[in-house]
């Protein structure tokens, strides 16, 4: 499946799910837990040393809502079998997360997102990096969202390895919200 097909997938999923029925209250204050579903790119600065694949993993976090505006923070984990052209396996990758976003309505938020990553492979170990993206939640039901998620991620002298890493992920999510 391509970059493209997953964003036309993530795309309508979340207008079908944004014209289903919501909390009335729209209140994104408290914790979250869930699981995501994706597609992961990886590129390398060595020449022909690049992979695709699925990724998916949990998603656990907490958002304060001060109005229009909401900060939040979280910790991901997603588990992956992207092969690197033979070189080298991504196996997992884990995330702290701080995004700050904006309610487009009192169930749907709009939102940036940056921090800390780690990924590991199957030969090369396991290094840091940090990573950036954006994304979309639209609360559907009691306690209950879905969105989507587009992070890049990048990884430089990849465990002193002079390989640099770097990735793009596409998501979708779901969350129960406590």
């Amino acid at each position: 499946m391509t970059l493209k097909k997953l964003a036309l997938i993530t795309t309508a999923a979340t207008v079908v799910a944004g014209s289903a029925m919501a909390q009335s209250s729209g209140n994104w204050t408290g914790f979250y837990g869930g699981l995501q579903l994706g597609y992961a790119d990886v590129d390398t600065n060595v020449a022909g040393v690049d992979g695709d694949g699925v990724i998916g993993g949990i998603i656990l976090g907490y958002d304060y809502d001060l109005g229009d505006w909401v900060v939040g923070g979280g910790f991901d984990y997603d588990w992956s079998d992207v092969d690197l052209s033979g070189a080298a396996t991504v196996e997992d990758v884990w995330r702290l997360k701080a995004r700050a976003g904006y309610k487009v309505n009192p169930q749907g938020l709009l939102y940036g997102i940056a921090g800390y990553a780690e990924a590991g492979t199957d030969t090369l170990g396991s290094d840091d990096g940090w990573f950036i993206g954006a994304g979309y939640e639209q609360i559907v039901a009691p306690n209950v969202s879905i969105g989507g998620e587009l992070l890049y991620h990048e990884f430089s002298n990849f465990n002193a390895s002079g390989v640099d890493v770097d990735a793009t992920t596409l998501q979708i999510r779901a969350a129960y919200r406590f």
